[in-house]
């Protein structure tokens, strides 16, 4: 495990003067090790930008979760007890999230999720003290459900992860979709061969593909997908094909269609300093992962100026006016602490030798997920 602390790490001075008089603690469990890594690292890195650009007084504690569910639980509790940290953060996986968040809201603390939105927590288990910056589990597969219908597919394969998260994705889109499905199936989590799954594809007659396999499994499945030559055009959310995955998937991903609340080049300030400061920081272009980091440490900064995070009723208050400038633009939260959002689909494309993102169209408009009616707030 790896322990960081925020202002050695990037030589802050914490000077600038917000509504709390000492400094803010933030305990960040996120996972720096192993094939999720580089999701960690870049909500990592995310956040702390935005803490080093408003030049705020936030101490931040890093700690590698290694993505194990007891690993996290055991530094959520060592966060709040020994180091007496005012907020939680940084979780990628939806299992660890609902294996850790209900622990941290119970011990009357704030935690606010850069990224897992696991359905339980959108729905009947929402809780005043837990906040989501990035979206429900579900949204960015119900935007992919609704483009296959505008791109008239009829037969579509699915597949995901088992594990929360993937459960939500597939349910996601199939909230959207109309066509048939050629086949469903869940894999392994971490799993790095897919041979498989490759060959139930060739077999089953899909006229498309929908996957959700985020990290090191999207690098590994898309690259053995091309050499296999099956043809069916893929789709999938942006995890698939996220800024911090394209250089190691290449050319293989040219083309595809993906969904996202994030891309760097929506159109508004924020966002344009964002994608900048992140290149001359870390010399690499920002995933949607370093996106939800950023935000996420600016709603916290926005809160700081308008209430003491000591007075925790008054400071839940401010982060639910999501009174910042967010990378997205609009910006705002639902009754159960979760956004709602504009979604828009995305094309890989290569831009020189570089692999990215371009938006080609809006699929969603202010959307709000579909569990927001079963949380009691």
């Amino acid at each position: 495990m790896k322990k960081l602390i925020a202002a050695a790490a990037l030589g802050l001075s914490l000077s600038v003067s917000f509504a709390m008089a000492e400094t803010v603690k933030v305990g960040m469990i996120t996972t720096t090790s192993g094939g999720g890594a580089g999701l960690g690292i870049d909500v990592r890195d995310g956040f702390l930008l935005a803490v080093k650009n408003a030049g705020a007084d936030i101490e931040v504690i890093v700690e590698d979760d290694a993505q194990k569910p007891e690993i996290a639980v055991q530094l959520a509790d060592k966060m709040i007890q020994s180091d007496q940290v005012d907020l939680l953060t940084g979780i990628i996986w939806s299992n660890l999230a609902m294996a850790v968040v209900p622990s941290v809201t119970a011990q009357g603390k704030i935690y606010i999720s850069p990224n897992a939105g696991p359905s339980p927590l959108a729905g009947a288990q929402c809780n005043e003290n837990y906040f989501n910056v990035a979206w429900q589990n579900d949204n960015l597969h119900e935007a992919m459900g609704a483009y296959a219908n505008d791109a008239g597919y009829k037969n579509t394969f699915i597949m995901a992860p088992n594990y929360p998260a993937g459960t939500d994705a597939l349910n996601g889109f199939k909230r959207f979709y109309k066509g048939e499905l050629a086949g469903e199936v869940y894999t392994q989590l971490g799993q790095t061969d897919y041979a498989a799954e490759i060959a139930q594809i060739r077999a089953a007659g899909a006229d498309s593909l929908f996957f959700f396999l985020p990290g090191g499994m999207g690098i590994a499945f898309m690259k053995q997908y091309a050499q296999s030559d099956v043809g069916v055009p893929a789709m999938g959310p942006a995890f698939s094909f996220s800024q911090d995955i394209l250089g190691a998937v290449g050319d293989a991903a040219l083309g595809v269609k993906n969904s996202s609340q994030w891309n760097k080049d929506i159109d508004n300030a924020a966002n344009k300093q964002f994608v900048e400061t992140f290149q001359a920081e870390y010399g690499r272009l920002p995933s949607l992962y370093a996106s939800q980091g950023y935000d996420a440490a600016n709603l916290i900064i926005s809160a700081m100026g308008k209430a003491d995070v000591h007075d925790t009723d008054a400071f839940r208050a401010a982060l639910k006016e999501a009174d910042f400038d967010s990378v997205r633009g609009d910006f705002k939260f639902g009754n159960n602490n979760h956004p709602i959002q504009d979604i828009y689909v995305r094309e890989v494309v290569k831009e020189g030798d570089v692999i990215t993102n371009k938006i080609i169209a809006t699929a969603f408009e202010d959307h709000q997920d579909a569990y927001a009616a079963e949380c009691g707030m």
